[in-house]
């Protein structure tokens, strides 16, 4: 693909510095559809970066779209703070019908604000509200969110050093893995215990401990469920609340609707966002046991916690996806043809890829050399493939397709991503 630069000058005369992705895929795009971007130019790209996780179903999902196109035809609510509508009720339902009672999860709903950091905001303030506590614990290689209370228990230095304050309040701990030492070993949370038993290890107390079933951010570093439940244990034992963060491994990005399934485990606090909307539109949602909700009318709210057009989007979804279980036996097999043809890439390239790794559609392909990483991604954008870089040292290219993406899309994306990686040294 040959691809000429466009005029950019607007958005580098007005738009931050803090812009990223854009720097990377230097293209404007102008529309899209399913598994397809398209720029201004004409030139077609295949999306397996999916807006971060945010849009599972692909972009401008034709069912979800016309649930939207109606309500707003009709002047359905679009902004009610947290007052009772139609399409919030409609939602609810459908979340407890479809996917709470299923699974048999009793959790209370929380609509916190329109992104993730929100989610995670509130699932920390509610943990320290019921424990009176002040610690939670985190993982190493965690991403929460980019606000104050999320950025402490995020453990990118870049990130984190953007705070400009000190960020408390947080303990960090291995993630799964996270020791050469751990792989293949039975989980041992021995040294931790320890630490929360010792009265001279210098820990408080914790309120709770947040943890990512897989780290997106952080190269998708997946735990074992084994490890999972043993986690699980140890909250139990030490009266810690367990969050889990499915922001964006969960609605399906693994297999099953809510990442931690595979591992048998009930977290007490759940956070999603992301493609909770089904649609990209802004939306999150804080779920916890019912004895858990302690909250004071108003006691913590937003302005854009009532998106309902989101809720109408997600209530589609839901029905279309989700009221059986196909998405997740179609997204497993997905799985299957990554893993296959990252194994081949991995056997081809034993000298530069260090370890390749994922669950469902969520897969990364960690390179030795990092600057190796960005010149793959680099390479595939120019062949008409997105992808992004991960990990704490951008050394993994990460690969999340949408849930809706067909066999020879994926056999496609692949391909371009095999030959990106032959391309480059």
């Amino acid at each position: 693909m040959t691809i000429t630069m466009p005029d950019q000058s607007v958005f580098e005369a007005l738009e931050s510095e803090v812009r990223s992705y854009c720097r990377g895929w230097p293209a404007v795009f102008d529309h899209a559809r399913g598994s397809h971007l398209y720029d201004e130019d004409g030139h077609t790209y295949l999306d397996f970066f999916a807006g971060a996780g945010a849009l599972n179903y692909g972009h401008n999902n034709p069912v979800l779209k016309r649930a939207l196109l109606d309500y707003l035809q009709r002047d359905g609510v679009t902004h009610a703070l947290d007052m009772s509508t139609s399409a919030k009720r409609d939602f609810l339902t459908s979340f407890r019908d479809v996917v709470l009672q299923p699974r048999d999860l009793a959790y209370k709903v929380m609509f916190p604000g329109p992104t993730g950091t929100n989610s995670v905001e509130a699932a920390l303030k509610l943990a320290r509200k019921v424990t009176g506590r002040e610690t939670v614990v985190s993982f190493t290689g965690a991403f929460h969110g980019m606000s104050l209370g999320a950025l402490a228990v995020t453990g990118n230095a870049f990130k984190r050093a953007g705070a400009g304050v000190p960020l408390t309040h947080g303990t960090t701990m291995p993630y799964d893995g996270y020791l050469d030492d751990d792989r293949g070993r039975a989980p041992d949370f021995r040294w931790f215990e320890r630490l929360l038993t010792d009265p001279g290890s210098g820990i408080d107390q914790p309120a709770a401990v947040i943890v990512e079933t897989v780290q997106g951010e952080g190269g998708i570093n997946v735990a074992r469920p084994e490890w999972l439940r043993g986690l699980e244990a140890l909250c139990r034992r030490h009266d810690m609340l367990l969050i889990v963060d499915d922001i964006q491994m969960g609605c399906g990005r693994t297999g099953p609707f809510f990442s931690f399934e595979e591992a048998g485990i009930t977290p007490d606090i759940v956070t999603l966002s992301k493609s909770i909307s089904g649609y990209g539109l802004p939306m999150s949602l804080c779920l916890f046991r019912p004895e858990l909700d302690v909250w004071g009318p108003g006691e913590h709210n937003g302005t854009f916690r009532g998106n309902n057009p989101a809720f109408v989007t997600a209530t589609a979804a839901l029905w279309t996806y989700w009221a059986d279980g196909q998405t997740e036996k179609q997204t497993l097999s997905r799985g299957d043809q990554i893993e296959a043809t990252l194994s081949a890439v991995a056997t081809e390239h034993t000298a530069d890829v260090a370890r390749y790794r994922g669950r469902g559609l969520a897969w990364g392909v960690e390179f030795h050399d990092p600057q190796r990483a960005t010149r793959v991604c680099r390479r595939a954008f120019e062949r008409g493939l997105l992808l992004e870089t991960s990990g704490a040292h951008g050394e993994v290219v990460k690969l999340l397709p949408p849930l809706t993406v067909t066999e020879d899309e994926l056999d496609e994306g692949l391909s371009i991503l095999a030959r990106a990686v032959r391309e480059t040294r």
